[in-house]
């Protein structure tokens, strides 16, 4: 029972009520336990609140983020239209571009070299959206140093259209001896040496003519060698050698005389010689080479600017027959 200042308590042994007595130490016991029990149940509040209902801030940083990942993806979406694009312009500079000036494409190595630096996206780590945000920063990198290396690769082309008149009349495109005035009697490749009496690497065309005929420059460039037994040609008796530029030389061997002087500017089919047997030779003809970048290839498939079609299918058929050389 209570009353406005007591409580009191029925004692049913003495079958009367007994005032309550209570003391400072459970008065300070109760009350201590009521604010740690309030304490408790405001934090177990606050947490339910913050899990569950997002405050002001974070409603307007989740919208934020949503917004930056949407932007994320849409340029993820650019970037690779933009990959797409290159990638059909560097076909087209490989395969097209490239093939009308006659160039080497651009190696893949350097097309696909990657960018340095195992710490280069270190400061983008370790955050919910790095992975994807590291992947785009890749993307834009690698397609950065792809961009540069395609503009390279374009002013280059843009120097060779430039100087395609000039590349054109460099270019060793006819034949050295006049086409009626001589025979191919040994093409490019293996031959059986009649001197040497083995077979060996015959790096260039011999034209059977007769002592006297007429050797013509077969593009414009300047004469490096001319002359009898010259250091490093060794077996190719009087020499002729002239640098076209861009990559291209002629030599012309086993002449009976040259008529021009090292340093002297050629122009196509102007005369630079006369056929002959001289040094490690058997019979009147012309040997003749052309070097690209440093490697010997077959001459015959240079001569395109004074033969038809069908005399072209003719010399071709001709180099091919593996006959002995004179040369």
């Amino acid at each position: 029972m209570k009353n406005k200042k007591h409580t009191y308590k029925f004692n049913p042994h003495t079958l009367s009520y007994e005032k309550v007595i209570v003391t400072m130490r459970e008065r300070v016991k109760k009350v201590s336990f009521a604010v740690a029990f309030g304490l408790v149940l405001g934090v177990l509040f606050l947490i339910i609140g913050f899990q569950v209902i997002d405050s002001p801030k974070e409603k307007s940083l989740k919208r934020e983020i949503a917004q930056y990942k949407r932007q994320l993806n849409k340029l993820n979406d650019r970037v690779n239209r933009a990959e797409e694009v290159l990638l059909d312009i560097e076909e087209r500079d490989d395969n097209l571009y490239r093939t009308i000036f006659e160039s080497e494409p651009v190696p893949s190595e350097v097309r696909n070299s990657g960018i340095g630096g195992v710490e280069r996206y270190a400061d983008i780590e370790g955050y919910d959206c790095s992975e994807s945000i590291i992947a785009t920063s890749r993307k834009v990198d690698d397609l950065s140093k792809r961009l540069y290396v395609e503009s390279r690769s374009l002013d280059e082309i843009y120097e060779m259209a430039r100087t395609k008149n000039e590349r054109m009349a460099a270019i060793p495109a006819i034949m050295p001896v006049p086409k009626n005035q001589c025979k191919i009697v040994s093409g490019f490749g293996v031959r059986y040496h009649p001197i040497l009496k083995s077979r060996r690497a015959h790096t260039g065309i011999d034209f059977a003519a007769h002592k006297g005929t007429r050797i013509y420059a077969t593009g414009d460039g300047t004469v490096v060698a001319a002359g009898r037994n010259l250091q490093g040609y060794s077996g190719y008796g009087v020499v002729c050698v002239i640098n076209h530029g861009y990559g291209f030389q002629t030599l012309y061997a086993h002449m009976a005389e040259v008529k021009v002087r090292p340093g002297q500017k050629i122009k196509r089919g102007e005369l630079i010689g006369i056929v002959g047997s001289t040094g490690l030779s058997q019979g009147s003809h012309l040997h003749y080479e052309v070097i690209l970048n440093g490697k010997k290839v077959d001459p015959v498939y240079y001569f395109f600017n004074d033969l038809t079609p069908s005399e072209y299918e003719e010399v071709i058929e001709a180099a091919k027959q593996d006959n002995k050389v004179l040369s």
